[in-house]
């Protein structure tokens, strides 16, 4: 079964045919640590996570590779304001190493709870300087660079297919670097781009190393550039990252790599991921409007509920957030959680072979991951197999597990559990008395109408946990 992606580059779906026959070179932008990452972000993650689960299991063997910007990145992608890191590290009263540091581990905090996959290379950009200045090297020798007030540019007229990626083209009103971009007087062309700064931007500061051009430290967009082609070669397979790096970092990326490379593209594939949106918005740090993984666990909420509340909408799609959008995916979390415990009481083991009916619901979940990641789909075939009478407990469960192999919900740390009448955390006789009929159907396996008691009840206001101790009612904040 083929599989296939959106790719930007081309604005079609294409069906990925990696360079190297069963591997496959993935890249992915990664934090820059300098504060919290927000639940935007994090959405990003989710989706890439859940492409490299489908690359493996089309049988390919994934090299995973993921940066974490730890020096150089300014308040603005073009090139302008101040050093994000510097900046925290004034704020917060630590040193930009520390920084560094704490928010690192806080990144990953967020993304082992999620069930990310950890990418098998993590690298630091405080790491690969001198990979850097290599490239920066190979560029200044290919005539693609120019020194200007003690900074290194790249000139984006030495290379004619600047700006492919977003669509634009080389006129200069067309070409926007970003909506807060300042003129940098020492550039030739507005939308020229740093590759080193000397001290003559900011003055002395913690993090700077010694280079052919001045003690300094690298641009923003080199980093990702020298890393990637460090791990992966100086062509491979996919480039991922947020909907918003196409027009700046990654149109600036494909510029600086195969201006270096010369005779081939960098990369084949482009995937990203669309905003998260909020009532302000895109959820942005800038802004100051965004929400972190742990405000969510504080209110109640696991961090599974959010990666189920991401995987309901497909990754090129905006997704909206709110409180009521979240109860709903983690009442459905609930929901699945409490189908799974039972089949695992009523079956004991999964089927070795699952049978005719059961196979079909696999393959047609297969089909839908393979186009282009069609998660909301593959999340209506799991639920059409849930609700389907015809295939045993033990046949559910092995293609449930199958299934949870690229949704990464943890299917298989679920505990048994038996079937319960007793219900806590309401006195209402109308929600006492759904309950009551939801079970009984649930017992004659009438799921289609335990699902609409379960619909009832939370149209009134509560939401439905199903226990080994029974079903609790959670009041809904109005």
């Amino acid at each position: 079964m083929p599989f296939s992606v959106y790719n930007t580059m081309s604005r079609t779906i294409e069906e990925f045919q990696p360079i190297e026959e069963g591997k496959v070179g993935m890249y992915c932008c990664g934090p820059t640590v300098y504060n919290y990452a927000h639940i935007g972000n994090l959405r990003t993650y989710v989706f890439e996570d859940v492409l490299r689960r489908v690359l493996s299991y089309a049988g390919y063997n994934v090299k995973h590779v993921m940066n974490i910007t730890d020096v150089g990145h300014l308040t603005d992608d073009g090139d302008a304001g101040e050093d994000k890191m510097l900046k925290s590290a004034r704020e917060k009263g630590m040193s930009v190493w520390d920084i560094a540091s704490f928010y690192t581990d806080a990144f990953f905090r967020d993304f082992d709870a999620l069930g990310n996959m950890r990418p098998q290379i993590i690298c630091k950009a405080t790491d690969h300087v001198q990979q850097m200045i290599t490239l920066i090297q190979k560029l200044e020798e290919g005539g693609h660079t120019y020194a200007a007030g003690g900074n290194v540019y790249f000139s984006i007229d030495t290379f004619p297919d600047y700006g492919k990626l977003a669509g634009l083209h080389l006129h200069m009103d067309e070409l926007k670097a970003g909506a807060r971009i300042e003129v940098d007087t020492f550039k030739r062309n507005p939308k020229d781009f740093v590759l080193w700064f000397t001290n003559s931007k900011f003055g002395e500061q913690a993090m700077m190393w010694d280079s052919p051009w001045g003690r300094g430290y690298p641009g923003w967009h080199i980093e990702c550039s020298a890393m990637s082609m460090t791990y992966l070669g100086d062509k491979f397979d996919l480039h991922c990252g947020g909907i918003d790096a196409i027009p700046v970092h990654h149109t600036n990326e494909i510029a600086q790599s195969e201006a270096a490379t010369g005779d081939h593209p960098w990369v084949k594939y482009w995937m990203h991921g669309e905003f998260l949106l909020n009532d302000t918005g895109k959820m942005s740090k800038s802004s100051g409007s965004f929400l972190t993984l742990q405000v969510l666990i504080d209110k109640g909420y696991e961090p599974l509920d959010y990666r189920f509340f991401c995987l309901g909408a497909h990754y090129r799609t905006q997704l909206r957030f709110s409180w009521e959008a979240l109860d709903g995916a983690r009442s459905s979390r609930r929901n699945l959680v409490g189908r799974i415990g039972r089949l695992k009481a009523e079956a004991g083991i999964p089927s070795p072979q699952p049978g005719e009916t059961a196979s079909g619901y696999l393959a047609n979940f297969t089909e839908q991951i393979f186009n282009d990641l069609n998660m909301p789909r593959a999340l209506a075939v799991m639920w059409g197999l849930l609700k389907d009478d015809s295939v045993s407990a033990a046949d559910k469960l092995a293609v449930l597990l199958e299934m949870d192999k690229i949704f990464g919900l943890s299917f298989d740390k679920v505990q048994p559990q038996e079937d319960s009448t007793p219900v806590e955390g309401a006195d209402d006789p109308e929600a006492l008395e759904l309950v009551r009929l939801r079970a009984e159907a649930k017992k004659s396996r009438d799921f289609a109408t335990a699902d609409r008691l379960r619909a009832k009840l939370e149209g009134i206001g509560y939401i439905v946990t199903d226990t080994p101790s029974g079903t609790t009612l959670t009041k809904k904040e109005m």
